[in-house]
């Protein structure tokens, strides 16, 4: 056995190298197994190599344990274990030495052995917290688990046992993710997943263990905010604002989800071919025009406007090549007028678009410009409104919006905001072309680089979810809601939300949250303890899809008068970090929200009711 120490660290291993627990300040996490490769012929384990040699190594700044791995093919990998000297955080490296098509995942490091009264840790969407012992089986995470996409919005997951804990970060995200397994009343597992790069595990991959004598949901996340600011990374409204000053414009504001536009092709999965007259519709500009101003006659302020299907092809058709602005509906001077109303009336006018989806009625449709797959072939499905379609390589995205957003402004119209479909929701594309070869990683910058060019022509860029890698530069989404938010009312629920993402970026985004009154919640409530601004009306683009379920029937005046309790909130808070968090309850339906300026937010779901609070006096 091989034993590390530093500090109050250690490290203990076997002779081949197999993690056997980590010790921090006198609390033990004992590993649940060896590593695993996933081949296409089935799963082995790391010890199932035909050669593996282990020593012990240390250099200025870590001490380890080194460990190569070489299998029956020639193929070798290795791992690191190490401590480093100063922050006594335990850092995992899986390196590639040879490469070999044998491997396509690699799981590890093992997970611990969590059997304690504890919780674990998922930021899957706004943030899970699973207890031991919750009485519902977690199912597949979207995506997956893959980080970075709406299955994990941040690179990292922990646990919590009696008081001690670990957050673990991804240092290499991309090509990665949380395996999480919780069955019906038992004990969760936690661990990461590996997974190839253009076909190869390619590179070093890192994770790192952050522990704690004194852990809390509150100070794990505060150890992820201390990374993204050591990295470079974190970029506050505050700073975005000076880049665009628009983005104090869209503080305190209400959002409108309006749609001029509908056809659904008989190949998508949503068309409806016993009556097919529902398959096509308009709603013209003016007639938006005239909505924007009742309901600033009903007393909504500030509202931003998310226009969909506002060209002539219909929401969620031809895309790249949306537009003009839909003739039926009143061409480019209806829209023109729509976007004067939206300043007219204090508010801000913002768009639907999207550059992944590539559609094959698109005029400028080319399978050379489309993701191209491993295997040589193009991608293609046909689900939503549009029909038949493939991806557009991300590398290419970039000119495309230069060249409709040129287009919009040649055309008089004044855009406040934009929202790029998809890039924050979904994993990165991989792309075989070899004119255009690009990794998930390589896909994240090209669509970052989408939202910087907005910003620099002071459009707000907008997208579907949150992700860490675009949070640079993006200000505003569709939404970051919690993960029951997104099931149908009545399901069983994996966990009690909790807002990591908030505790991590709040005084980063601007987030709107879904308003509706359901069977299970009031859903207000989320969007007060998270400082969002709310939605005012909200019209699905698709039924029963991202969280567009039945809700209760509500008049408008009274939804105003929700809204700006919301939007008065927001006003005082958007700049603000959320610094304290608190479960008041075991089921975690109270809860409690602290922010720097000291505003507490204090909400109770069973009850549907909540307590705005400054220095200890009601606001």
């Amino acid at each position: 056995m091989h034993k590390i120490i530093v500090k109050d660290t250690s490290v203990e291993t076997t002779d081949t190298g197999r993690l056997l627990s980590i010790i921090h300040h006198g609390v033990r996490w004992e590993a649940d197994g060896d590593g695993m490769v996933e081949t296409k012929d089935g799963t082995v384990s790391f010890s199932d190599a035909a050669s593996i040699k282990a020593e012990v190594f240390e250099t200025g700044t870590a001490k380890g344990v080194r460990t190569c791995y070489t299998w029956q093919d020639g193929s070798s990998f290795a791992t690191i274990i190490s401590i480093d000297t100063t922050s006594e955080d335990v850092y995992f490296e899986w390196i590639p030495l040879t490469e070999s098509k044998m491997i396509r995942k690699v799981n590890w490091p093992a997970p611990f052995i969590f059997k304690e009264d504890g919780c674990s840790l998922i930021p899957l969407r706004q943030g899970l917290c699973i207890p031991n012992g919750w009485e519902n089986e977690l199912k597949p995470l979207p995506f997956d688990g893959m980080f970075l996409t709406a299955g994990c919005y941040m690179p990292w997951f922990a646990q919590i046992k009696v008081k001690a804990g670990y957050i673990a970060i991804s240092l290499t995200p991309w090509d990665a993710g949380v395996k999480a397994i919780h069955p019906t009343c038992g004990n969760t597992s936690l661990s990461q997943w590996l997974t190839t790069s253009l076909g190869k595990m390619g590179y070093r991959r890192i994770i790192r263990y952050t522990f704690q004598e004194n852990a809390d949901i509150v100070s794990l996340s505060e150890v992820y905010r201390q990374f993204v600011s050591q990295e470079g990374k974190l970029v506050t409204l505050k700073e975005k604002a000076l880049r665009n000053p628009k983005v104090n414009d869209l503080v305190g504001s209400a959002l409108v989800h309006f749609g001029i536009k509908a056809v659904v092709q008989k190949e998508s999965r949503f068309y409806d071919a016993e009556h097919p007259e529902n398959n096509e519709a308009a709603v013209s500009f003016a007639k938006r025009a005239e909505e924007i101003r009742q309901l600033h006659a009903l007393g909504a302020t500030k509202m931003y406007l998310h226009l969909d299907g506002w060209a002539e092809p219909g929401y969620d058709n031809c895309h790249p090549d949306y537009y003009p602005a839909c003739k039926e509906a009143g061409g480019w001077e209806g829209m023109k007028a729509l976007e004067e109303v939206m300043h007219e009336t204090g508010g801000l006018f913002g768009i639907h678009d999207q550059y992944r989806d590539y559609y094959k009625r698109a005029p400028s449709f080319d399978a050379s410009n489309a993701i191209m797959l491993e295997d040589g072939e193009i991608f293609r499905q046909a689900i939503w409104a549009g029909g038949e379609q493939s991806y557009l390589c991300a590398s290419l995205a970039r000119d495309y919006v230069r060249r409709n957003y040129t287009m919009i402004q040649n055309a008089g119209i004044r855009l406040d905001g934009a929202y790029l479909d998809v890039f924050t929701c979904n994993e990165g594309d991989e792309c075989f072309n070899p004119y255009h070869r690009m990794s998930r990683k390589d896909c994240y910058e090209y669509r970052r680089r989408c939202f910087a060019w907005l910003t620099s022509q002071g459009i707000i860029p907008s997208s579907e979810e949150v992700s860490d890698w675009a949070l640079s530069d993006l200000v505003l989404c569709h939404y970051a809601p919690y993960e029951e938010q997104m099931l149908p009312p009545g399901s069983p629920l994996p966990g009690i939300p909790v807002p990591l993402f908030s505790l991590v970026y709040h005084d980063c985004m601007v987030v709107p949250w879904i308003m509706d009154k359901t069977q299970n919640r009031d859903n207000m409530l989320y969007a007060l303890l998270n400082g969002g601004i709310p939605y005012l009306v909200r019209e699905g683009a698709y039924p029963n899809v991202d969280g567009a379920f039945e809700k209760e029937k509500t008049d408008i005046e009274n939804d105003i008068a929700r809204c700006h309790i919301v939007q008065k909130l927001h006003e005082r808070v958007a700049y603000c970090r959320m610094t304290d968090f608190a479960l008041l309850n075991k089921t975690g339906t109270k809860q409690k929200a602290v922010y720097e300026d000291g505003t507490v937010v204090e909400i109770d779901l069973d009850n549907g009711s909540y307590k705005l609070t400054e220095c200890g006096q009601c606001i």
